[in-house]
């Protein structure tokens, strides 16, 4: 079992090297697909904005709602606007988000790749003299990554609006003058934070499901295995990687 373990191991970070290797030279990557992009971009990013609106816009309340129950009464509304920047910019966004890809795409990447895997589809663009990597692994991380960034910067932009119209029940604040006091709070360093995180995520993803779906050997029957495994493993890494980075962050200012 411990052999195996490491076996897989080693495989995962030589399937990381060529990902990472072919996304850097992407320029001259001829198997890099744009209709493959565009098509992970609109599953990804365009089909989720319903449900990351949603989720979003509850979660801007659930904050504004809370942070007013516990702060208001002692003077502090301001500390409202901080909850907002430190908790839902700097970590929900990017974490809820993340759980969400997870969900929707990298068990759908992980699925599709299993089943060309089964069929044998990938000897298929082998004989075509198309390379599975860069066709199918790296357009789909380009997707994702993608995707992962709008939809980061979508749910900031609805949580927020979303707080400010659940503040109304407790203060009539302008529009305005409830912005003025999000924006004296956030800062660049914390736009970087979450820019960087959505990146970061997006590439765990898309890497893992990709992954797991290309170590399917023959059986149908590996693939919700796998599946279930990209689910798990990205969990695990977004959660470590959001630890990693915070915790650089917060050490750097």
């Amino acid at each position: 079992m411990q052999y195996k373990r490491k076996k897989s191991l080693t495989d995962f970070f030589l399937f990381l090297e060529e990902a990472t290797t072919e996304l850097f030279h992407i320029r001259g990557n001829r198997h890099v697909s744009l209709m493959v992009v565009i098509r992970q971009i609109l599953f990804t990013g365009v089909e989720a904005l319903p449900l990351i609106g949603f989720i979003a816009l509850a979660i801007g309340c659930l904050t504004i709602m809370q942070g007013y129950a516990f702060l208001s009464n002692f003077g502090q509304g301001i500390w409202v606007h901080i909850i907002l920047v430190r908790v839902i910019v700097g970590e929900l966004s990017g974490l809820i988000t993340a759980l969400v890809v997870i969900a929707r795409s990298g068990t759908a990447i992980s699925t599709e790749l299993g089943n060309m895997v089964v069929n044998r589809e990938m000897q298929l663009l082998k004989s075509f003299d198309i390379a599975p990597m860069g066709y199918l692994v790296v357009s789909r991380i380009l997707g994702v990554v993608i995707s992962m960034l709008v939809l980061t910067l979508y749910f900031n932009i609805i949580a927020v609006l979303g707080g400010w119209l659940f503040a109304q029940f407790f203060n009539h604040l302008s529009f305005s003058a409830f912005m003025n006091d999000f924006f004296s709070i956030l800062t660049f360093p914390h736009i970087i934070m979450t820019v960087l995180k959505s990146i970061v995520f997006g590439f765990v993803i898309a890497i893992t499901a990709s992954y797991q779906g290309m170590s399917v050997s023959k059986a149908s029957t590996e693939v919700p295995q796998r599946t279930i495994k990209a689910v798990v493993n990205s969990i695990v890494a977004v959660i470590i990687v959001d630890i990693i980075i915070s915790w650089l962050f917060w050490i750097g200012v």
